[in-house]
């Protein structure tokens, strides 16, 4: 029995168009190996939003304050006091961040309550901040808004702030 090898035209075809074949793999490779490569975002850094006011006195160091909520609220935020420090013109200036909101708690420090005002002693500018958010917790908590603010100083120096709730 004689065996014959097999010779196929398509076969014939197929190998001379073998080279051709491997060169266009070959640049197709080549392309997608010089592509940008495609990875999802890392985070590097980030900085949580902060403002700076300068202010002269109680009365517009609580402006300063309720710019703050205004300006901290975009970030859905509520005002943080990072820094309170002395101005070259005499002022101050009192820095901000804007920290994620939490649920109004109940007033850390009770207030002397007369009527439907609220009092607090207090003797730094932080204490008054302070101050400031206990009263608007406790009126939230209470179904009410933080009105004006009044101020005192008595007589051994130390200073009283009284904010009103109403409905």
């Amino acid at each position: 029995m004689n065996v014959l090898p097999l010779r196929s035209p398509s076969l014939q075809a197929g190998l001379t168009r073998l080279p051709m074949l491997s060169a266009a793999l070959a640049a197709c490779l080549l392309v997608s190996a010089c592509a940008e490569q495609v990875s999802p975002p890392r985070e590097v850094a980030s900085q949580t939003p902060r403002v700076t006011y300068k202010y002269k006195g109680d009365r517009e160091l609580m402006a300063a304050n309720d710019k703050a909520v205004t300006f901290c609220s975009q970030y859905h935020a509520v005002p943080h006091t990072a820094d309170i420090e002395d101005s070259q013109n005499g002022g101050k200036e009192v820095t901000f961040d804007c920290i994620a909101s939490v649920p109004a708690v109940a007033a850390t420090v009770p207030p002397t309550t007369v009527g439907s005002n609220l009092a607090y002693p207090y003797r730094s500018d932080q204490e008054l901040l302070d101050a400031s958010r206990n009263a608007d917790a406790y009126c939230l908590n209470n179904g009410s808004q933080r009105a004006a603010a009044t101020f005192v100083t008595n007589l051994d120096g130390t200073r009283t702030v009284t904010f009103q709730c109403v409905p």
